[in-house]
Order: C-alpha cells, then sequence, then structure tokens
C-alpha cells in the first residue's frame, strides 16, 4: 500500500492524515486549536501552538508501523493568517493574526479614498479589506517596538501558516511559500508570478521579508530528522481552498467546488483566464504546476460553520452540532427566523467589515430548533449569493456544486443547499477533500501520479441532493434573506 500523508494545519485544528493512492483514509489525528480576541473584531492565535500542535497530529500517525513507508508530505492550511518572526531563531514577534481579523479595516478605507483599490485590484485580483495579509503585516510592524528597523535590516520573516508551519519542519532551512498562498497576501501579482515592489512600497513592507514563491508541486524541503525521527519530502503545497479544489476534482474550466468550514469558500476555476469579476468576487490563482498558471473566482464568507459553534458554545442550544440536523428536520419551516453570522463582518459579495451578526424574525413561538435550522439555512443563502455573483461573472449557469468541509455531514443543509440553490448538489467519497488535494499535489511529486488529472480522477460521488422545493417557494425566502443581510450593515 502506498502511503502519503497530508497535514491539514486549518483554523480550529491541525490533523495529520494518512491516504493511500485510492484517496481512502488510514489514519487521522487531529488536535485542537484555540483562538483569542484581544478586542472586538480582532482574532489572533499563537503561532508557537500551531507548529506544537501540527507536529504533536504527525507524531502521533507515525508511531503506527503500518506508516514507515510513507511516500511523501502535502501540507495544506489556512489562508491569510500571519506570522512575522525573527530570522534568526523563528521566533514570532506577535501573535498570528487570523484571517478573520477586522483590525485594519480603517487603514483599508484609507486606501480607499487615496485611490489605490484599483491598482491593487488589478494586480493580485483582490479587494482591499482587512481580510487579506498585507495591512496585517503593516499592523504588525507599526505596532511592535522596533520591528520596522529590523525588517528594514533583514532580521524579520514574513509567511502565511504554510511558511511558519514549513519553516520549523525543516529546522529553519526553508523559507518558502506557494503560489496560491501568496496570491492571498495582497501582495503577489497574479499575472506575472512576483512579489510586486510598488504594492510592497504602499504597504511599507521590505522585499526581504517575503517567502520565495515555488510551483505548488515542488520539493519545499526534508522534514528534520529530529522532528520525527526521520526524513521525510515536503512535495505539494496549498491553501486549504485551492487544496480542496484539487482533492473535488475541480480542474477543468467552469467546475465549482464550495467548502463548509470554519467560513465558506466556492471557487470556479476558470483556466489560463484571469477574469476580473464585476460582481466583487476575487480573482485568485487556482494552481500552479509545471510553470503553467490557472485562475478561479472565489466568493469568501466569513462565518460558516462558527455560526453552530457559536449556539453550541455561547448558548448551550445543544452539545454537538449533529444534533443541528434533527432539530432543523423536527420543523416544518423556519417560523420567519434567520440568522445572519457576520460576526467578523460579510464578505462576498458584500465586503461590510463593519456588519454584525443578526438573529432576525423572533416570536412567543421561536424556540431552540428554530435558531438551530437557521444557522444551517444561513448557509445556502450564503452560497446563493456566491453563486448569483459568480453567474453573472461568468455568464454560465451552474448545473452541479460539488460540497465539502464539516457541515456537509449534515443531511438537512445539504438538501435546503440543493433546494435554495435550484441545482445538484455532490459530496464525496472521501470527505477530506482539503488533505486529499494536498496529498494529490505530493503524490505527484514522488511519483504515486502521473500528474494531476491522474489523482483527480480517483474522485468518487457518495450522495446527491437534487431540489425537492419549487422555485418560487425558495424564491421568497431567498428574497427576505436579502432584506435582512441590508440591516447588519
Amino acid at each position: 500500500m502506498t502511503q502519503i500523508l497530508s497535514i491539514d494545519q486549518g483554523t480550529s485544528s491541525s490533523r495529520a492524515i494518512v491516504f493511500d493512492d485510492c484517496g481512502d483514509i488510514h489514519a487521522v489525528e487531529q488536535e485542537e486549536l484555540s483562538l483569542s480576541y484581544p478586542q472586538s473584531g480582532w482574532v489572533e492565535q499563537n503561532p508557537q501552538e500551531l507548529v506544537d500542535n501540527t507536529i504533536k497530529a504527525v507524531q502521533k500517525v507515525l508511531k503506527d508501523e503500518r506508516f514507515n513507508s510513507v511516500a511523501g508530505i502535502g501540507i495544506s492550511n489556512q489562508r491569510e493568517t500571519t506570522i512575522v518572526w525573527e530570522r534568526k531563531n523563528g521566533k514570532p514577534i506577535y501573535n498570528a493574526i487570523v484571517w478573520q481579523d477586522r483590525r485594519t479595516a480603517k487603514l483599508c478605507e484609507e486606501l480607499k479614498r487615496d485611490g489605490l483599490e484599483d491598482e491593487i485590484c488589478i494586480k493580485t485580483g483582490l479587494l482591499l479589506d482587512p481580510y487579506f495579509s498585507a495591512t496585517k503585516i503593516k499592523w504588525i510592524l507599526d505596532h511592535v517596538d522596533g520591528a520596522k528597523e529590523k525588517a528594514e535590516n533583514g532580521e524579520l520573516c514574513f509567511g502565511t501558516v504554510d511558511s511558519y508551519v514549513l519553516w520549523h519542519l525543516t529546522g529553519g532551512k526553508a523559507h518558502l511559500t506557494d503560489s496560491t498562498n501568496a496570491s492571498r497576501t495582497m501582495l503577489y501579482n497574479i499575472h506575472s508570478c512576483e512579489w510586486d515592489r510598488d504594492l510592497l512600497k504602499i504597504f511599507g513592507i521590505p522585499l526581504s521579508m517575503m517567502p520565495e514563491v515555488r510551483d505548488n508541486i515542488s520539493e519545499f524541503g526534508q522534514i528534520d530528522s529530529d522532528v520525527f525521527g526521520r526524513s521525510l519530502t515536503i512535495g505539494g503545497m496549498a491553501g486549504d481552498q485551492q487544496s480542496a479544489m484539487i482533492g473535488q476534482g475541480c480542474i477543468e474550466s467552469g467546475m465549482i467546488k464550495s467548502t463548509y468550514g470554519t467560513g465558506c469558500f466556492a471557487l470556479i476555476h476558470t483556466g489560463s483566464d484571469a477574469v476580473r469579476s464585476s460582481n466583487r468576487l476575487l480573482t485568485t490563482i487556482a494552481s500552479s504546476i509545471c510553470g503553467k498558471v490557472e485562475y478561479a473566482l472565489e466568493g469568501s464568507i466569513f462565518n460558516a460553520g462558527t455560526a453552530v459553534q457559536f449556539l453550541r458554545d455561547n448558548f448551550g442550544f445543544f452539545e454537538s452540532a449533529k444534533e443541528t440536523e434533527a432539530m432543523a428536520k423536527s420543523l416544518e419551516g423556519n417560523g420567519g427566523v434567520y440568522f445572519v453570522p457576520s460576526f467578523t463582518g460579510l464578505g462576498a459579495p458584500h465586503w461590510k467589515p463593519e456588519a454584525k451578526g443578526l438573529i432576525y424574525g423572533l416570536s412567543r413561538d421561536t424556540s431552540k430548533a428554530h435558531i438551530a435550522r437557521a444557522a444551517l439555512e444561513a448557509q445556502a443563502y450564503q452560497t446563493r449569493d456566491l453563486l448569483s455573483a459568480m453567474e453573472k461573472d461568468s455568464g454560465q449557469k451552474t448545473a452541479v456544486l460539488r460540497a465539502d468541509g464539516g457541515l456537509v455531514a449534515n443531511d438537512f443543509m445539504c438538501q435546503f443547499l440543493s433546494d435554495i440553490l435550484q441545482i445538484t448538489i455532490e459530496v464525496p467519497r472521501v470527505s477530506e477533500s482539503t488533505a486529499w488535494g494536498a496529498a494529490c499535489l505530493a503524490g505527484v511529486q514522488c511519483g504515486v501520479f502521473e500528474n494531476v488529472r491522474d489523482a483527480a480522477a480517483k474522485w468518487q460521488l457518495d450522495r446527491r441532493y437534487d431540489p425537492v422545493q419549487a422555485q418560487v417557494d425558495v424564491d421568497n425566502l431567498y428574497s427576505a434573506w436579502k432584506g435582512i443581510v441590508e440591516k447588519t450593515f
């Protein structure tokens, strides 16, 4: 049995998963991660915890003698989360500022007023928003004592989580990233495929801080034998959503996937065309393989699974997220209750960092079940927001959406998603699409697969959902949703 190890470093946990060459899972180890909220709109993580929990998860897997012959390692990671560390010792100078963090909203507004958004969008495919790494780096350099001077002297490194974990896995030998993660920093020119000196100047960031950018399939380095007791090659790396595209087999123009995890991210493959959105979507690199760059349009929703976590952790509505399926199915309708989970602002297509979360339509008859159902229904409404924008940009009507992530285990959510979108939803047999995508990349690098197309051909259907509600009924539900979203602005 050929084995590939995938490191899936997410916002909520670090996981190590062993796949075979058919995509079957043979081991999963998971270490939970903590988030801190120092001020309203701020979201941070401990960088050392990100590394330690990743190493711990991998060590648990590799203790099993069945996995002594791992062929290669792939890494997928939460994107945009920003870490700055000392080049001499790898120690962070500040906590990781998480992708959800909104502290730089005012700076983004100032840059918009200065007329810089169009230049940034043309070069990077991104909109001026606190979501991306550039303003986070600037904030750290502006607020940590001595950071600017150290940066100018070449003493500091920047990286998204992939770079920071890689640095520590290789004993500080590799300061690298891949093109998909680079394309989410708001500093990388996605057309010339290089760090853009003009953008670096705008944000006051020295080029010396930036990691070297490589194709998704590359030799990113050897894991230090002191870490796992043996040397292993890291042969594939991609940001989590681009990795999920590969894991879902969405490698042809027009194919679309949506991942329902902490947030929700829908991407439509646009091939070699970097399509600029007219509907406030993002243009992003889907992959860079053997020097060939392909692109995608992306819609980003900041809060998906967090809506369910919020009801569980803050209000104790249920002990397990699994309970929400039965709660939702116990009702004949939503009772007029809507939940807009804009805890950290609204992403695409609204881009309202100041938006606040809202539960609307409460009455004396409202129960926990109504609110739990509203949290699940919100995923479908938010996805329709994205798909409507995608169809306007592409001029094509979506027929099939491939869905993955933790929330697709919920049968109610998947069926409601199909109803609201009025299209077919396909859920894959390999539910760990993000991790599988990274394994596919590493598998090509180490010769397990001939190419990405060969790996993508392993995709298999598990469940299919087709619409059962009438178009007119779901249109009425969605129309109400749109009016309620405006109340959050």
